[in-house]
């Protein structure tokens, strides 16, 4: 029912450790859910049931493409790039991308592990997870990056392994492949083709973007465990709660 919603998917079905699978029904990931068709409304609202969406977006970002909202819905603002010196993640930075827009997205996969506005969003995220567990979606602008990043964070927590969380991460070139199209060729008279190559090479991922997130979390922290608690601020028992209430 969603599939025209862009990067629309549910982390449902992945494998623990354990042997557990990630619930169905419950977590959610996407694109901002703008300028949505009657029937994509009504998947959101009453077929999925979503009872509250987080926006990792930005102010202008926002404000320019506000998403679909309803009565009852908890919608939660966290904007995780504030302090970003080089956020590559919204519309306008990518329009506006530079020569070193691979450069870019690496940096800013850091600022994600490390910044002041990731740490406590991403914390906010995960808190309010656990503190009241409802259908969730969460969204940034394209789903990719910072929405990326959140969903890779609950894989962790519920050890779900490295290869489905790339698997995840990477469904997105798919997922967004004809809205990236729709916007290149929008732009295609609007600039010359070496820029037009930069901003098609910022509107999808590649692995390397989530494998750099992976390891700057990792030579700060130790490892995951760790960046939960000392870097996010969760209590310690973050995870065992995170896998009674998320895995069956």
């Amino acid at each position: 029912m969603t599939k025209d919603i862009t990067n629309w998917r549910s982390l449902g079905g992945y494998i623990s450790d354990n042997g557990k699978k990630v619930r169905e029904g419950m977590l959610f990931r996407c694109g901002q859910l703008f300028d949505l068709t009657a029937e994509q409304k009504d998947a959101v609202q009453n077929y999925y049931q979503i009872k509250r969406l987080v926006d990792f977006r930005g102010d202008e970002e926002r404000q320019e493409f506000p998403d679909y909202l309803w009565n009852g819905l908890d919608y939660v603002v966290l904007d995780v790039l504030k302090d970003s010196g080089t956020n590559q993640a919204s519309i306008d930075e990518i329009v506006s991308a530079n020569k070193n827009v691979e450069e870019d997205m690496l940096k800013t996969y850091e600022e994600l592990a490390l910044s002041t506005s990731a740490k406590k969003g991403y914390h906010q995220f995960l808190a309010t997870l656990i503190a009241d567990p409802v259908p969730t979606a969460f969204h940034c602008f394209a789903g990719k990056d910072r929405t990326g990043v959140g969903a890779a964070l609950i894989l962790k927590s519920l050890d779900v392994s490295e290869d489905q969380i790339f698997t995840d991460y990477l469904k997105t070139i798919e997922a967004r492949k004809q809205a990236n199209e729709e916007i290149l060729t929008y732009l295609k008279d609007k600039m010359d083709p070496d820029n037009l190559n930069d901003v098609a090479i910022a509107l999808t991922v590649q692995r390397s973007y989530l494998e750099r997130y992976f390891s700057t979390v990792k030579e700060n922290y130790g490892d995951f465990d760790h960046y939960f608690v000392d870097g996010l601020g969760l209590p310690s028992d973050f995870k065992d709660q995170m896998q009674k209430i998320y895995l069956v």
